[in-house]
């Protein structure tokens, strides 16, 4: 199990950094092809769009080998990248649109095949420290890949970023290929009459996993909603240079690698739903401190958000993998993935709007938000009612022994 753990923490570091880098100089080789930061902007939009086709693409992991398509989706991509080799100007701008299109739906097939197979491939009170580490390795390399590929581009042009990118999914298929699994279950029947309709059904149906997901979907969308904010209380509240938001950054990514570090161990100690809530809880905080007009407090507000969202993410992933069937988990999780980062599209243009009554009150009502979602989900935990109580029953999964832990009294320990 150990060896398992190592591989998958090694794939997320070398899965982290070429796309950290790509997605950096996408943006960058367009702005100098087409002169244009709209559509420079735009190569990111392609990224995340295809997350909102997650319960569909979801559903490819549950009818076929999830291994394999994994390996292959990360094979596909390498020569999808390697198509960039032939852009030379600016009427091939749309080869790097189509490729970040591509990256995007290599995000949702292996964020959601990485998902499925963990449970095959670790014990269950492994998945949270897992989780974690992988967490803290794809934040450790949002600090360094786009520093490698920045500098890359400058030395030798867009060309040789693409061929380091398109190295990184093969060693990771080769990594996949390393990985020890236990003997794969049997399809279950529901699998095949519900299409992706059956993921949305078991994640609303079962308490935990709909509150840890709501936590993470709300956090996220409130960092979306701040960042106009965060932009607004450098520039004009502090009256820092704009430079100032990278020191930001890099404390929040310090944050996220602490964070990620610990999150395993809290999960077992305290369940998916109580990380989560502390998690929310911490991002309100962060908030409500980056309100001071003090600098030194907003940087250790940026540490404090960069240990709260992995925590709800975490907690909530690992809340999907211990709960979800089988047979069902690529589509659950790739359903959890679109409730999780679908609304951040709305909340970045309309947290850019609210900022027009200031930095001060976006944050507010950000704050505001994460506390109210962390005390109504006490609040439903707390609650008479077991987990799923008044809905339809789960689909059992035959292969899946109940196993009692601290982290989840009355069930098994999960782009």
């Amino acid at each position: 199990m150990r060896r398992n753990a190592a591989l998958f923490v090694a794939i997320s570091l070398l899965s982290g950094f070429g796309s950290s880098a790509m997605s950096l100089v996408a943006g960058i080789w367009i702005l100098d092809l087409t002169g244009s930061t709209s559509l420079a902007a735009l190569a990111g939009l392609c990224v995340y769009a295809p997350v909102l086709a997650g319960p569909w693409l979801g559903g490819l992991l549950d009818r076929a080998p999830r291994r394999p398509l994994v390996m292959a989706v990360n094979l596909t991509l390498a020569t999808v990248l390697l198509s960039l080799l032939t852009v030379r100007g600016p009427s091939q701008t749309w080869l790097i649109f189509a490729v970040s299109c591509a990256y995007g739906v290599s995000y949702v097939l292996i964020d959601a095949g990485e998902t499925a197979l963990l449970p095959s491939a670790l014990s269950p009170t492994e998945l949270g420290d897992v989780n974690g580490w992988r967490s803290s390795a794809q934040e450790g390399m949002k600090l360094v890949a786009p520093l490698v590929g920045a500098g890359l581009y400058a030395w030798h042009g867009g060309h040789a970023v693409v061929v380091l990118s398109a190295a990184t999914p093969v060693l990771v298929a080769v990594l996949y290929a390393a990985v020890r699994l236990r003997r794969p279950p049997p399809d279950l029947p529901t699998a095949r009459q519900h299409g992706f309709r059956a993921g949305l059904a078991v994640l609303s149906g079962h308490r935990t996993m709909r509150i840890t997901v709501a936590l993470a979907a709300v956090s996220i969308a409130m960092s979306g909603f701040t960042t106009a904010a965060n932009y607004a209380i450098v520039t004009t509240e502090l009256g820092l240079p704009t430079t100032f938001l990278g020191v930001l950054l890099s404390a929040q990514g310090t944050g996220s690698i602490l964070g990620g570090l610990v999150v395993g161990r809290l999960i077992v100690r305290w369940s998916p739903v109580t990380v989560g809530i502390a998690g929310t809880a911490l991002f309100a905080v962060n908030c409500l401190v980056r309100c001071l007009p003090w600098w030194p407090g907003t940087v250790a507000a940026s540490v404090v958000a960069g240990i709260g969202l992995p925590w709800t993410l975490v907690a909530a992933v690992t809340a999907v993998q211990t709960h979800t069937p089988t047979a069902l988990l690529g589509r659950v999780a790739a359903t959890a993935n679109t409730a999780m980062f679908g609304p951040i599209a709305l909340a970045i243009p309309l947290g850019s709007a609210v900022v027009h009554l200031g930095g001060r009150p976006t944050l507010v009502a950000a704050a505001a938000i994460c506390l109210t979602s962390a005390v109504a989900a006490d609040g439903r935990m707390r609650g008479g009612r077991s987990p799923g109580a008044g809905r339809p029953p789960l689909p059992a999964d035959p292969l899946r022994r109940p196993v009692r832990s601290r982290a989840a009294p009355s069930a098994p320990v999960s782009r």
